[in-house]
């Protein structure tokens, strides 16, 4: 694992212990306190944060009378890894649909208890509920969970928590009345999302990774509710790409003209017979999208629960390839980022090495190392695509060669970066010009 140089395990035959680094500072404390004999705990360092699993083993007869501690510690380079400023940063996505009267007080309700805190991202709330993606230290992050979760409304609600080690992953706090939750064709209020039996029926992890196995041998299809460029780095298996680049023009099983029957994965497919599985990252364009299908009268509907990224945390990568997309600035997360304590995780990865052939570089054709997006240096094209890193140099950053002479370009941005607002380059070419 990247940011892991060593490992090992010792017994501590203590009534408590502390497990330090190199610069010995206290990472986490524990008690004896529990009714079995031996514990082991595994503490699995990532570029910056740690992540600690405990784990019951059986107890050795000869050593009954003293209790032993087991711990598995990776050691890091140097202690500037663990004292990053945003080491404790994460993302928060969660969704609800629930009635709620008077949108605009709940909107002034909760921006007055997000004063203070240090949350970056979009809070969207309407009559239909609630949909939230945003970012913040995990104290802050957490402190709007659980008092959202005060409220019987969101009492319930399904909340994904990912690492943002690089910090905000959004650049500042909108949260507002939006008449649409998702943006779709002709907008959702029509729709009757608050009418679970409306919806698709959720699977847990579980249930879908078993249904997933019995897809060659069942009358099923699974649906990608995504677009094209999120198949491109990662899917299920069995997905067909979707041909959408927005979710708004999404229009499966409407298809009429040859072209569009082609790639409508529910072109010509027995409504009341055949089972939709349907997928998306966090789930709520399933949802959405599944009240449409019963409307048209496809019968037997399914989404996964909590989405792709509930899925990765509770299973780990089976049945699925290569990374997941997120709208933010990280744009790209590896299935360990969900489940960093899965040991499937590596193992699961170096076999789908092998499936990783899928991504291809949008330029030349070749397969691409890194499953993440760029955008278009051209800020008048902006265009996501994927990219190998022959064509990142020779075509300057952009998608295509008359891109590259276009009037606003931008540079060519190195590593995980995004692109700034267009003014901050237009500046700086103007410093650089007064200086020469």
């Amino acid at each position: 694992m990247r940011g892991c140089i060593a490992a090992y395990s010792a017994p501590v035959s203590l009534s408590s212990a502390k497990i330090v680094c190199r610069s010995k500072s206290l990472l986490f404390q524990f008690k004896n306190s529990s009714p079995f004999t031996s514990l082991t705990t595994t503490s699995i360092f990532t570029t910056r944060r740690p992540f600690l699993s405990l784990s019951r083993s059986q107890p050795n007869k000869a050593k009954q009378k003293q209790k032993l501690w087991e711990f598995n510690c990776a050691t890091i380079p140097s202690s500037s890894t663990v004292e990053n400023p945003y080491s404790d940063f994460v993302v928060v996505n969660f969704y609800r649909f629930v009635h709620i009267n008077d949108p605009l007080e709940e909107v002034a309700k909760q921006l007055s208890f997000l004063k203070g805190l240090d949350i970056h991202g979009r809070i969207y709330v309407n009559e239909q509920g609630i949909n939230a993606q945003y970012s913040g230290p995990s104290k802050d992050a957490l402190a709007y969970v659980e008092w959202l979760r005060e409220d019987f409304r969101f009492s319930d609600i399904l909340v994904q928590i990912s690492p943002a080690l690089n910090g905000h992953a959004f650049p500042k706090l909108k949260l507002r009345y939006k008449p649409s939750l998702v943006q779709l064709e002709g907008g959702i209020s029509h729709l009757p999302l608050l009418d679970p039996t409306m919806r698709a029926t959720p699977l847990a992890p579980s249930e879908w990774r078993k249904r997933l196995k019995e897809v060659h041998d069942s009358n099923c299809v699974v649906l990608d509710v995504r677009n094209g460029y999120e198949w491109d780095i990662g899917h299920f298996h069995g997905a067909q790409r979707p041909d959408v680049d927005c979710f708004r023009s999404t229009s499966f099983g409407e298809s009429n003209s040859e072209e569009a029957i082609a790639s409508d994965p529910l072109a010509n497919v027995d409504k009341e017979k055949t089972d939709i599985l349907m997928y998306c990252t966090g789930g709520i364009r399933c949802d959405v999208y599944s009240t449409i299908l019963r409307q048209r009268g496809f019968q037997n509907l399914y989404t996964l629960k909590g989405g792709v990224s509930h899925y990765l945390q509770n299973e780990g990568p089976v049945e699925w390839f290569g990374n997941l997309f997120v709208f933010d600035d990280r744009l790209s997360l590896p299935p360990s980022a969900y489940n960093p304590e899965d040991s499937t995780v590596s193992s699961s990865n170096s076999q789908g090495c092998k499936n990783i052939l899928f991504a291809h570089c949008y330029i030349c054709g070749s397969q691409v190392n890194e499953l993440r997006h760029r955008n278009c240096a051209n800020i008048d094209c902006n265009l996501l695509f994927l990219c190998c890193m022959d064509c990142v140099k020779d075509f300057k950053g952009c998608c295509c060669l008359p891109c590259t002479s276009a009037p606003r370009l931008r540079p060519v941005l190195p590593g995980n970066q995004r692109y700034k607002k267009w003014y901050m380059y237009r500046e700086l070419e103007v410093q650089n010009e007064l200086t020469v």
